[in-house]
């Protein structure tokens, strides 16, 4: 097995703008990450399995709702904290960050947002601790880029509602112990509910078979006559804003995520390339190896700004929905480049698991298509500067 030798790239002394409280939750997501994920995280891809005995790590480095206030269980951490926690789990892995944006983002968010104070209570502080798991259902088998279309639905039975539906695509749905589930009511309007494990016609099939994300459990939530409680109805939010409220801030974690995964495909490069000697002498000193690192870090230290300016933005409750879309779109693709050049610096040792740079590749194919795809948030970005819609 061996060492974790990480180093992060700071070219730019992004560090002095971050405050004492963030570089001391920065650094122990990362030591934790060093610790626990970097030793077990090949093979679990390897054998696609989730590590779940890191669930209460995740929770221990405050990654699962950090700004989830204290009262609820959360750590009560600004949004760069959340950002630079989920920076550092994803240079572990995408598929465990995952796990925890979904946990923080998709589940813990909107309960804290849209739900009531019952909720909140009954919810929050087992989530924060990993005594709950959850997962968010909104993607469709036949609706992803156009949520809004979905035929997932429940009726008003009196006493209860009666939930038909298939969600696909989920994290954390093998395992979850509740789902954060979108659905239409008799009327057409989107709702969320939640929905707890052992409810009759509830359940959770694993989808196999991934070239990616293999270290992510991945499922789907299916829906047959399930009576859900009327008092799990989520009462403060309505539409299809609801759940793409949450989209925004996963979206937001996604940013700086990436981040991480291209800080470690750049960094195993650079220490290959001082390492391994072609024609006598290191690959980094050849012209075309040096263009690849820097135009690494280049993209690298943009990645950081950009994100660092939207957490200040989101602390300040001014950040829009298309500057997350930009952040996304701009930092899944930087960090999938960086990867696919820094696979190429590395020969054929780029696809051995001795290195984790393929395992980034594979993940961040479908980090760049996940929760927005890269064309889609492009589309956001042009509505948003013109004014004209393109979704037709």
């Amino acid at each position: 097995m061996k060492p974790d030798l990480f180093q992060a790239p700071d070219y730019y002394n992004i560090d002095d703008l971050l405050t004492e409280e963030h570089l001391m939750v920065r650094n122990a997501a990362r030591d934790w990450v060093k610790k626990e994920v970097s030793p077990i995280i090949e093979e679990a891809a390897q054998k696609a399995e989730f590590p779940k005995s890191i669930i209460g790590g995740l929770a221990e480095i405050g990654a699962f709702g950090p700004y989830i206030p204290a009262e609820y269980g959360g750590a009560g951490l600004d949004q760069i904290s959340y950002g630079l926690i989920m920076q550092e789990i994803e240079r572990g892995d995408s598929g465990v960050r995952s796990t925890a944006s979904v946990q923080s983002s998709l589940v813990m968010y909107p309960i804290w947002k849209y739900g009531n104070e019952e909720q909140r209570k009954k919810y929050l502080p087992k989530l924060a601790t990993g005594e709950f798991m959850g997962s968010f259902g909104l993607t469709e088998p036949d609706h992803g880029s156009n949520p809004g279309g979905m035929t997932t639905n429940f009726k008003d039975k009196g006493d209860h509602y009666l939930l038909n539906g298939a969600k696909m695509w989920i994290s954390n749905s093998p395992f979850c112990d509740i789902a954060v589930v979108w659905a239409k009511n008799e009327e057409g309007r989107i709702h969320g509910l939640i929905v707890e494990r052992g409810m009759e016609g509830f359940s959770t099939p694993e989808t196999h078979n991934k070239w990616s994300l293999r270290a992510s459990s991945t499922g789907e939530l299916i829906f047959q006559d399930v009576k859900v409680p009327k008092e799990n109805l989520l009462p403060n939010k309505s539409g299809l804003g609801a759940p793409l409220g949450c989209l925004d801030s996963a979206r937001y974690g996604i940013a700086w995520g990436a981040i991480g995964a291209a800080m470690d495909c750049y960094d195993t490069a650079l220490r290959y390339s001082k390492e391994r000697i072609q024609f006598g002498q290191p690959i980094a000193g050849f012209q075309l190896q040096q263009k690849k690192l820097a135009e690494m870090i280049t993209e690298i230290t943009k990645a950081q700004l950009l994100a660092l300016r939207l957490g200040q933005l989101k602390n300040e409750n001014k950040a829009t929905s298309a500057q997350i879309s930009m952040a996304k779109r701009n930092n899944v693709d930087m960090a999938i480049t960086i990867a696919r050049e820094a696979r190429q610096m590395l020969g054929g040792m780029g696809i051995s698991g001795e290195y984790s740079i393929m395992r980034h590749m594979m993940n961040l194919e479908s980090v760049i298509t996940y929760e927005g795809t890269h064309d889609i948030h492009l589309l956001i970005t042009g509505l948003d500067v013109t004014g004209i819609s393109a979704f037709k």
